[in-house]
C-alpha cells in the first residue's frame, strides 16, 4: 500500500498552506507533491515558495505561477466580468511588485507534467500530475464534463491516474471503458484548493490517495481518494488581504469560498 498526499492552489494563502503541511505531516503519506498556484490573490508568494522549496517538495507550475515567472501582466486566468478582470489586473500588478527575484526564478523554471509508473503482477499502471489538463495549463476539467471527453483525454496523454487542480472544486471520478473486452477504469481526480477554495467550504482542502496492493485497471476500488478539508486561520488570511493593495472581494472569496 502506498500513500500520497496531493495539494494545489495555494494563492500566497500562507496560514492555510501551514495548516495543510501540519496535517499532511500527522498523516504520513510515502510521497507528497504540489500541482502548482502557489502564487496570486494573497500577500504571501515569497513565504509559500520558500516552505515548499525547503521541503523539497515536487511543484509543478501553475497558470500563475508562469505569468510571475515570466513577468507578465497575464496570468492565463479565465475572468468571466470585468469587475474580476480589473480586480485580476490588481492582484497579478500586485504579486509581481512583491514577489522577489529568487522566487520568480524557481517559479519560471518549475516543470509542467510530472509521472510516475507503477508496476503490480506484470500490469503497469501510469499517474500523471498536470495543473490545468495535459493540453494546457489552464484549461478548466469540471466534475461535470462528459465522461467520454475525460476518457478521451486521459487516454490521449496514456494515462490511468490524473490528477490537476486550476479548478478549485474537488471530485473523484472513475471512468470506464473497455479494454480487450474487459470492463477497466481510469481515474480523473480534481485535488481541490489549499488557498482558495470555490465550493462554499472555507476550509482548505488537499487530496490524500491511497495505491491498495490489489492496483489493476479492472479494479476501480483499488485507487481510494480522501479530500481532507483542514480548518486554519482564514480571517488571518482575509485580514491580509483587506489591509493590502488587492480587492476586498478576494478576503469576502476566502469567508465564503465562492
Amino acid at each position: 500500500m502506498i500513500k500520497i498526499a496531493f495539494f494545489s492552489d495555494i494563492h500566497a494563502n500562507l496560514p492555510a498552506l501551514e495548516a495543510v503541511l501540519e496535517d499532511i505531516d500527522l498523516q504520513k503519506p510515502d510521497f507528497v507533491y504540489c500541482l502548482g498556484d502557489l502564487v496570486g490573490y494573497n500577500i504571501w508568494p515569497n513565504e509559500v515558495a520558500d516552505i515548499i522549496r525547503e521541503r523539497g517538495i515536487p511543484t509543478l507550475a501553475g497558470n500563475y505561477d508562469e505569468g510571475i515567472g515570466l513577468n507578465s501582466d497575464d496570468c492565463g486566468c479565465a475572468y468571466k466580468t470585468d469587475t474580476e478582470k480589473a480586480n485580476g489586473a490588481v492582484s497579478i500588478s500586485f504579486t509581481n511588485e512583491i514577489v522577489n527575484d529568487d522566487v520568480r526564478r524557481y517559479l519560471r523554471m518549475l516543470p509542467r507534467h510530472l509521472s510516475m509508473e507503477f508496476q503490480n503482477n506484470g500490469e503497469q499502471f501510469n499517474l500523471l500530475m498536470v495543473h490545468g489538463s495535459p493540453r494546457k495549463i489552464n484549461e478548466y476539467l469540471f466534475e461535470d464534463r462528459p465522461e467520454k471527453s475525460l476518457v478521451r483525454i486521459l487516454a490521449d496523454a496514456n494515462t490511468d491516474i490524473m490528477l490537476f487542480g486550476h479548478t478549485h472544486k474537488p471530485y473523484h471520478r472513475k471512468l470506464s471503458y473497455d479494454l480487450e473486452g474487459q470492463q477497466a477504469y481510469r481515474h480523473a481526480i480534481n485535488i481541490g484548493s489549499v488557498g482558495k477554495p470555490k465550493d462554499e467550504d472555507p476550509r482548505a482542502c488537499y487530496a490524500f490517495m491511497t495505491v491498495d496492493t490489489s492496483l489493476s485497471k479492472f479494479k476501480p476500488g483499488a485507487i481510494t481518494v480522501e479530500f481532507r478539508r483542514i480548518e486554519y486561520d482564514v480571517v488571518r488570511a482575509a485580514r491580509a488581504v483587506e489591509e493590502s493593495p488587492l480587492p476586498d472581494a478576494y478576503a469576502e472569496a476566502l469567508l465564503k469560498a465562492k
